[in-house]
């Protein structure tokens, strides 16, 4: 038997008549030392050329990354721009600190995680990444740990489900299935680990997921845009500065959220010159459903995953989605909610009424104390379900009193939109409806102060005309009371 090279560390052997057992064991040549590479950025976007710096928000990302081993988190509506903000910040960082490494993690699932993992290690060249039994995630938690490799940033993008990288898995990833068919491993998100030479951004859609992974005072909640800065965003995808006025009520009308804005500007700008704001406005007020048809409309960017919807209906119905998995008497409440007029919800219409809540399946017992507990266990399913909706920023509470929950229009109209999809939009018009029609009184001089707080939904209701005939006497009996009401008040233009 001899031994014969190919070169190129291939190898075979030649062998005669031989009759017994042979053993042959290959080694891999060990992986020869490389030179170090240098800091760099595995951030997958480029750089926003139209970016609009807001307000303070980037200073404050400033401040709470600013300790060593600091974590933070931006957590807002989908649409409302957390992922732009870290990009950009991700590029300042770059800017003003070459040596600190900037790395990009898609946290929506488990193997988008292990991909980025697998991008870390190829980027920073860690040993031992090639060898197929190897543990990517530990490599990489260890080469973060190593001071001696530098200051890095983590951008943890779209943590919107604590469930597949927070928990304890009986399963795991690719490469630890086939490391260790039937182990526990730890969850993905352990293997971030919190070291004085790291920073960690987390971008999510609901603070009840970013408080399993950073504090409350290390959160930034993302509004919408002020008027300015989004009348700014508008001209900047126009290239243009032209129809201020309509520009103004286009953006107000768009509630200020920046992927609506992108939206409608590329709507505007395919289609000029034969199209304008103008003309969008006019095609956005139309009616709901002309509405909800143009921020239906994707736009095209660079500055977000492939992933990621580029419109903001399909963005929120995706969280809708998730709501209604998760806790289904909260998506009931959204749809409640999304028929009332958007600025004054009274918590008292919503949560006294069974149509309100899931818990209406419930039968309350003649046992007094059993009827307590029945009563206190929906208050807290209640509390609950709002709770939920004001951690994604769909409602939120009324500036001036606790009782009045307020809602975007955007929102309002996502939700009838996403409801039409099911069709459920009839079951939660005819509740609403039904809970007016009970709440709303005659329009004598006494009942004034319960028909003030009330005419807006009234209002609200005219649009809603029912489809069945027993929600249709309802509903005229609902409008000619709120007719009686505005003449004998003198609220005729309303």
């Amino acid at each position: 038997m001899k031994s014969v090279s190919f070169g190129n560390n291939n190898a075979g052997l030649q062998i005669g008549d031989h009759r017994g057992t042979i053993n042959v064991e290959f080694l891999l040549p060990p992986e020869r030392p490389k030179t170090p590479p240098g800091p760099t950025s595995t951030v997958p976007f480029r750089r926003d050329p139209d970016f609009v710096c807001r307000g303070k928000l980037l200073d404050q990302i400033d401040k709470k990354t600013s300790a060593p081993g600091s974590r933070m988190a931006l957590v807002g509506l989908g649409g409302v721009g957390k992922s732009l903000l870290a990009i950009e910040y991700s590029f300042r960082i770059r800017s003003q600190s070459p040596s600190t490494w900037v790395f990009w993690v898609h946290a929506s699932n488990e193997t988008r995680f292990e991909q980025s993992f697998r991008a870390i290690a190829d980027m920073a060249q860690i040993t031992g990444r090639q060898d197929p039994t190897a543990n990517i995630f530990s490599l990489v938690e260890q080469w973060l740990w190593n001071e001696k490799n530098g200051k890095w940033l983590m951008i943890l993008d779209n943590v919107d489900d604590y469930e597949p990288l927070g928990k304890l898995l009986d399963r795991g990833p690719t490469c630890l299935r086939n490391t260790q068919p039937n182990a526990r491993v730890k969850p993905l998100l352990d293997y971030v680990p919190r070291s004085h030479n790291g920073t960690i951004i987390i971008t999510s859609r609901t603070k009840e997921v970013a408080l399993n992974l950073v504090d409350n005072e290390d959160m930034i909640e993302v509004e919408p845009m002020d008027k300015p800065e989004a009348l700014e965003l508008l001209q900047r995808k126009l290239r243009t500065t032209k129809e201020i006025t309509e520009s103004r009520q286009l953006v107000e009308e768009l509630n200020f959220m920046p992927l609506a804005i992108v939206q409608a500007a590329s709507y505007i700008r395919n289609r000029a010159p034969r199209y304008s704001v103008s003309q969008y406005l006019i095609d956005f007020q139309s009616s709901d459903r002309g509405a909800i048809k143009l921020l239906q409309k994707e736009a095209s960017s660079l500055s977000r995953d492939w992933e990621a919807k580029n419109s903001i209906v399909m963005t929120w119905q995706i969280s809708f989605e998730h709501i209604r998995q998760t806790k289904p008497s909260a998506a009931d409440l959204l749809s409640l909610m999304s028929f009332f007029d958007r600025q004054g919800i009274p918590v008292n219409l919503i949560r006294n009424h069974p149509e309100s809540s899931s818990s209406s399946t419930l039968k309350l017992s003649d046992n007094s104390d059993d009827e307590e507990t029945s009563r206190f266990d929906i208050g807290l399913d209640f509390e609950d379900d709002v709770l939920m909706l004001r951690d994604y920023s769909f409602i939120s509470l009324n500036k001036t009193t606790e009782t009045l929950f307020t809602m975007h229009r955007l929102v309002q109209l996502t939700t009838h939109a996403w409801l039409k999809s099911h069709d459920r939009i009839d079951q939660w018009q005819e509740k609403f409806i039904n809970i007016l029609y009970r709440e709303f009184p005659t329009g004598q001089y006494e009942n004034w102060r319960i028909c003030c707080s009330l005419f807006p939904h009234v209002r609200s209701a005219i649009t809603q005309k029912p489809k069945t005939r027993e929600i249709l006497l309802k509903w005229a009996t609902l409008l000619y009371r709120g007719a009686w009401y505005a003449s004998e008040s003198g609220n005729i233009a309303d």
